[in-house]
């Protein structure tokens, strides 16, 4: 803070004059950098943290690329890289298993951060192993690569989708119970969280095609054959549009509450109309990302996420006592807004998606079993699992709902959620992937559904836990 700028900050936010050393002190914004000049990492760089998760730590995501106005004005919000890097530190420490996290570079230049968990990751708990990583952190980066799941001889992975304005650390309840038997791998989205946050296309198809693309090239990276594939609400959007063109990688699709499946109903009538200064509010802040006011509110943004999203923290009540998850959830959001911004692209009229998947879920073969799990009381219709079932009559199409459970039902009822998604994973058998099949021969076939015809019986149902609220 510069002398002259004093007296300016004190007439905008009332600093008293005390308070002026204290905030010429504190560590400063690098102009060249989003990360503060003298962060203090809560695991190393081949460190173990305190639940057992190792961390091959890299440079975080690049910064996105700053104006000539942003490059000199003082940093407004309390955030940084460094900040959510410590705060999911702090989230995943937690956890009674081992995990590791690291980022997944793409052809692309992207990178992706993931997180890897499993009944494998219990290893070097001899204190002469722990000894060589202090010695040659080098060479333990390289043997914990090759640590990684040959994914052949292992039972098909599940990968965790994220939706909207989340991140990695959320799925901190399910981890643990959902990688007993099995391989987890959950990731950040390409804009969200600490993986990249490039520039996305202004139509909402090529926007689609960018997510699609980055997971597909995140599989491919870590050379994995088939997955499990569950996304909750935009990560259940992305995950069905992934398996509209990559069917053969996945074994089982599982959509958590998804958004963006019925299309926006015609013109509402007149007892359903809003109010016109409604209306009027709406086209003023349809003209900006979702939310700019948590990065506009700048030092004050950490207390809207309190005072607007208390529930989110009652739903980790019995994990963390504190506001870890609400500071969780302010610094996933707070940075640049590239993901925040392609939702926008997807998105119309406070919410519909511009390419409604209930059009084009019929082009998932239907070898591909589908289970859609909604929370009884979420604000997402859940009749878009019924009319899923009637687009694919010969295929394996599952609707469950959760009793209690609103719309981040993993979170809300996290004992019956980790129990049912088990029960679907244990049910799957472990055969050979079916053979890729053919794109669609034209758009005509993308836009109207194909006239059924005959076809063998389907493949063995898998039988469902019997939920009940508590």
């Amino acid at each position: 803070v510069s002398p002259r700028s004093i007296p300016l900050i004190q007439s905008c936010i009332g600093v008293s004059p005390r308070s002026i050393p204290l905030i010429q002190s504190r560590p400063r914004l690098s102009r060249n950098s989003n990360r503060f000049d003298t962060p203090t990492p809560l695991i190393d760089q081949t460190g173990e943290g305190r639940g057992g998760g190792s961390s091959m730590e890299e440079e975080d995501a690049e910064p996105a690329p700053r104006s000539w106005l942003t490059s000199w004005l003082p940093a407004w919000c309390p955030t940084s890289t460094a900040h959510l890097r410590e705060v999911e530190a702090r989230i995943l420490q937690v956890l009674p298993t081992r995990f590791q996290t690291r980022y997944v570079h793409l052809p692309s230049s992207h990178r992706i951060w993931t997180l890897f968990a499993g009944p494998d990751r219990d290893r070097d708990r001899d204190p002469e192993a722990a000894g060589e990583r202090e010695r040659d952190p080098e060479r333990e980066r390289a043997r914990a690569r090759a640590r990684e799941p040959d994914w052949e001889r292992t039972p098909t992975p599940l990968v965790l989708v994220h939706g909207f304005a989340g991140g990695l650390g959320l799925w901190v309840q399910n981890l643990q119970p959902l990688s007993c038997r099995r391989p987890l791998l959950a990731f950040d989205l390409l804009g969200f969280g600490r993986s990249s946050r490039p520039p996305f296309p202004p139509e909402p198809g090529a926007a689609e095609e960018q997510f699609v693309r980055s997971i597909e090239e995140w599989r491919e990276r870590l050379g994995l054959p088939s997955m499990i594939l569950l996304g909750h609400s935009l990560g259940g959007y992305l995950a069905a549009g992934y398996c509209i063109q990559y069917p053969h990688r996945v074994r089982h699709l599982i959509l958590v509450d998804p958004w963006g499946f019925p299309e926006r109903p015609l013109e509402q009538t007149e007892i359903g109309k809003p109010p016109l200064w409604v209306k009027a509010a709406a086209a003023v802040l349809g003209r900006f990302n979702f939310l700019a006011v948590l990065r506009a509110a700048g030092p004050w943004g950490p207390s809207l996420v309190q005072r607007f999203r208390p529930d989110l923290k009652r739903k980790y009540a019995e994990i963390f006592e504190d506001d870890s998850i609400l500071e969780y959830v302010y610094h996933c959001n707070a940075q640049t807004p590239s993901g925040e911004t392609a939702f926008k692209v997807l998105s119309e009229a406070f919410g519909w998606a511009k390419r409604p998947m209930l059009g084009r879920i019929h082009l998932i073969p239907k070898e591909v079993p589908i289970t859609m799990i909604y929370g009884s009381r979420s604000w997402i219709d859940s009749s878009s699992g019924e009319q899923v079932k009637n687009l694919r009559p010969d295929s394996y199409v599952k609707t469950v709902s959760i009793e209690g459970a609103s719309h981040h039902v993993y979170a809300d009822r996290p004992q019956e959620f980790n129990a049912l998604v088990s029960e679907i994973c244990d049910s799957i058998p472990e055969s050979p992937l079916p053979a890729k099949p053919p794109p669609p021969s034209s758009p005509e076939t993308a836009l109207h559904p194909p006239t059924p015809s005959p076809s063998p019986p389907p493949l063995p149902l898998p039988t469902t836990v019997e939920l009940e609220a508590k």
